[in-house]
């Protein structure tokens, strides 16, 4: 027993309201200095710490509930309807009670549709294979006694804050007689006002105990009911069969949850203490702060620097690495950068912007140096008109091909390559607005220790990374392109403020016009944008079928899913989602991408190179990857979007069905090939084989568009129901036609296979160029998480190899314009496309020099095509 692992679920959800009561009648005492309730915060932290200290858990995780909307309230609307608001006092206070738990060091989770119980329950189920774990659950809820059983205490919290009633198999036989399993029949049958859960009409505890002890479940009560004698009680049984039966399905708790996170993930490591500290300093809870000063500090180290005021040429040797850091919030504020330098035998730190301008530094910096997210430092750099040419290492890049379950930050790269305990940058400068320069030695150890940091891990790490072949991902791929991702954000891409106000205001028109609309079609004004008002004017005045939506305390719901199936009934509702959309696009787009216009006319988007799984980029501060361009309205945002000078054009080069080709190559499919390589309409083809179409001339619209639907459908694995509620067609017509794409592609369906059966084998599958996204679900015993890992098994080598190709595309292009000392720019990169801004004079050239490019980037068995198209704006170029 002393051998197993220990694990500590809390119902978060029902702890926190019985802190919030538990310390009720001292509410107005349990206020911090900003005016915030702290009652349940401090109840909440003194529960954790009597179970902490009682328990001494290795995996701990808090989970709470996501919403009022759950699976539940799907099969019973009036599930935990009538229960009294939550006081305002009480729900202020949740947000904190996370950060709490952040710096607590404790994990915390919810579950959209699901509660809390329901991934109390799911984890529980985990931890019993192989025995290892001995479990106990802390709720204020009954409900979750029903997981008692050999390996797991369910402790349910009776007085105060340190009172729990412990519930194991033999106690609760001791205590009503009954197993865990006929706790939830009991409640079936007596129901629960709590949760309105409706039960038996007029079988309470007593009764209904009884008739478990004679018939042993409600199976067995049902199935000798003809026996019983004639009563009210047996009238009542007959009449709220059903009601009893979605009452015990209402009162179980889900085992099989599809959680995001597993067991490996909620270890317990110890309290985050400079963050707990400055957590306790907010909430202005004393005596917690005064107990956290007599712990024992967290391990740190130091690392003898020098701080320079002026350079000397020894300062600079072989082998150091160089760290940048913006300290402030803004590039334009040169004495907010702290930089630092050196190696194993010395290191180097300063705040004096003015070395990075001297020659001496400039040399340094004009080779390749080793670094820590090359592409930043030099962005940074380019506002003190300091160029940095190339990367011949960077730790955060090779830190996120080895892994991408954690963050990339310089702390998480010492704990896990290094035996340094690097403090995060939060400990050190504060978070959010309480973010703060530290004084001058604080702040240059920090930034020295960051070099030690690099020092030590960057060994390991090419270690590991030519263990897994990934040596030419780093160095031929993600270096070079962080280089060119910098040189695009440094140009920035013009944007028209005058063209975006004349959208601003046609589409402030169309809104005008739609509300109109909107009130006459409905009979009434009313606030189109208040899903209350909404959902009474729809169901209520209306009277539209109210199957199609679901009532909760607040209202009925009218969530987009819940509009698009009306619209087809209803002209009201397809205007009411156009108004949505227009709106939409007005607010984040067209009004929105103003804010980001700097004073020389351009945006400079930032590219976020080491954050997806699959290895594609995104786009931040604004994402110019997410402009709507499904209505006419999104699409003409590009029109705002023009060259930076008159004499010339911008050049949109896009792959064409990219994903498609790499899935014909990896799959080996001689179908999928042979159409590839002769060119044929990829969808009318896959419409002709799946749908039993002759001649290419007989495939409609409609059957070109079905068949689209179903080969990007396959490459993201899926299902039935899915396709068919992407198409609009009965399940069984989607079946048959998934079933008949994979008879008319053998190749596909056995990649499929192979790629999943691989991933169990590995637990990673890897792109074509060995970029690897690990799947730790991947032989889950939960159908619903390991059939989300499996198709990510099958689409992810076909997505990350796509988003390499691009990568290798781009690096090639900025090597041949610059070699060919062309003065056209690349400016943007969105999905599978490459913006360029190209003067006139060499549209001739370049246009042939993109094309080839992009299609020589790799050779695969299928022709790789890039469609290009120039024009005036980023529209006429698309």
């Amino acid at each position: 027993m002393e051998n197993k692992k220990k694990l500590l679920l809390i119902d978060g959800s029902s702890v926190a309201f019985r802190a919030f009561f538990a310390l009720y009648n001292q509410i107005d005492r349990f206020k911090n200095r900003a005016g915030l309730h702290t009652n349940a915060i401090y109840g909440f932290h003194l529960m954790l710490n009597h179970l902490m200290e009682r328990v001494q858990p290795t995996h701990v995780l808090v989970a709470f509930d996501a919403g009022k909307t759950t699976f539940r309230t799907e099969m019973f609307a009036d599930y935990k309807a009538g229960r009294a608001k939550t006081p305002d006092e009480f729900r202020e206070q949740l947000p904190y009670i996370r950060d709490m738990l952040t710096a607590l060091g404790i994990a915390f989770y919810d579950l959209d549709n699901y509660e809390a119980d329901d991934i109390i329950g799911t984890l529980d189920k985990m931890a019993e294979n192989g025995d290892q774990y001995e479990v106990t659950i802390v709720s204020g809820d009954k409900d979750l006694i029903q997981l008692t059983d050999n390996n797991t205490i369910v402790e349910i919290s009776k007085k105060g804050v340190a009172e729990f009633e412990e519930f194991t198999p033999a106690y609760l036989m001791e205590k009503m007689g009954i197993t865990p399993a006929q706790f939830i029949d009991l409640k079936a049958l007596m129901g629960d006002k709590s949760d309105n859960i409706p039960g038996v009409t007029k079988i309470g505890e007593k009764t209904g105990l009884k008739l478990l002890l004679e018939h042993g479940s409600l199976e067995g009560i049902y199935a000798n009911i003809d026996s019983m004698k004639q009563s009210k009680m047996k009238e009542n049984l007959i009449n709220d069969k059903d009601q009893a039966f979605l009452s015990k399905t209402l009162a179980t708790i889900n085992t099989e949850a599809p959680i995001t996170i597993g067991l490996d993930d909620i270890i317990y490591d110890g309290p985050d203490v400079p963050k707990l500290s400055s957590f306790y300093d907010e909430m202005d809870f004393k005596q917690f702060k005064a107990s956290l000063e007599g712990q024992e500090t967290v391990e740190t180290f130091d690392v003898a620097y020098t701080q320079v005021e002026a350079l000397s040429p020894d300062m600079f040797t072989e082998d150091q690495f160089f760290y940048f850091e913006l300290l402030g919030d803004n590039y334009h504020v040169e004495d907010m950068i702290g930089f630092a330098w050196g190696n194993s035998k010395a290191v180097y730190a300063s705040t004096d912007v003015n070395l990075l301008k001297e020659d001496l530094f400039k040399q340094a910096l004009a080779k390749p140096i080793k670094t820590y997210d090359f592409k930043r430092s030099k962005v940074l750099l380019s506002h003190l008109g300091v160029d940095l040419p190339a990367a011949a290492f960077d730790a955060r890049l090779a830190k996120y091909l080895l892994s991408t379950v954690e963050d990339n930050d310089m702390s998480t790269i010492a704990r896990l390559y290094t035996s340094l305990p690097l403090e995060t940058d939060e400990a050190v400068y504060g978070k959010g607005a309480k973010r703060a320069i530290p004084e001058s030695d604080v702040l240059l150890g920090h930034l020295a220790k960051k070099i030690a940091v690099l020092q030590a891990s960057e060994t390991v790490m090419l270690d590991m990374l030519k263990e897994n072949e990934q040596e030419a991902l780093l160095f031929d791929m993600e270096l070079p392109l962080a280089n060119v991702l910098a040189k695009m954000e440094i140009a920035g891409i013009k944007v028209k403020g005058a063209a975006l106000n004349e959208m601003a205001v046609e589409n402030q028109a169309v809104i005008e016009r739609l509300t109109q609309e909107i009130y006459e079609m409905a009979g009434t004004e009313f606030n189109i944008n208040s899903p209350k008002q909404l959902g009474e004017i729809l169901f209520d005045k209306m009277q539209l079928p109210i199957e199609y939506t679901k009532k909760t305390k607040t209202g009925y719901s009218t969530a987009v899913d819940v509009l698009e199936r009306l619209a087809p009934i209803s002209p009201v509702v397809s205007k009411i989602l156009e108004y949505r959309q227009i709106a939409k696009i007005q607010s984040t787009y067209v009004l929105g991408l103003q804010d980001y216009i700097l004073e020389d006319g351009k945006i400079h988007t930032r590219y976020v190179q080491d954050l997806t799984q699959t290895g594609r980029l995104s786009s931040v501060d604004p994402n110019l990857q997410n402009i709507p361009i499904r209505l006419e309205q999104g699409r003409l945002i590009r029109k705002a979007f023009v060259p930076s000078e008159e004499d010339a054009v911008l050049l949109s080069s896009d792959y064409s069905q990219i994903e498609l080709r790499v899935l014909a190559h990896i799959s080996g499919d001689e179908h999928l090939i042979k159409a590839f390589r002769e060119g044929a309409d990829i969808h009318s083809s896959t419409a002709m084989r799946v749908f039993g179409i002759e001649k290419a001339e007989d495939v409609t619209p409609n059957d070109r568009r079905n068949a689209k639907a179903v080969n990007f459908g396959i490459v993201y694995g899926i299902s039935d129901f899915g396709l068919a509620n992407n198409l609009g067609i009965p399940r069984k017509v989607a079946k048959q036609y998934i079933e008949t794409y994979f008879e008319r592609y053998p190749g596909i369906k056995n990649y499929m296979e192979r790629v999943v059966r691989e991933a169990k084998d590995k637990g990673y599958v890897e792109t074509l160029f060995k970029r690897r996204r690990s799947l730790p679900d991947i032989n889950s015993r939960n159908f619903n998480i390991r059939n989300f890992a499996e198709r990510t098994a099958i689409n992810s080598p076909i997505q990350g190899s796509a988003a390499d190709i691009l990568k290798i595309a781009m690096i090639n292009l900025d090597k041949a314009l610059t070699e060919g000392n062309y003065k056209t720019k690349m400016l943007l990169q969105v999905h599978d496309e490459i913006v360029l801004e190209v003067p006139n004079a060499e549209l001739e050239a370049i246009q042939a020099l993109v094309k080839e490019i992009m299609e020589s980037a790799i050779e695969l068995s299928v022709p790789l095509v890039a469609d290009e198209s120039i024009g005036q704006t980023w529209y006429e170029a698309k």
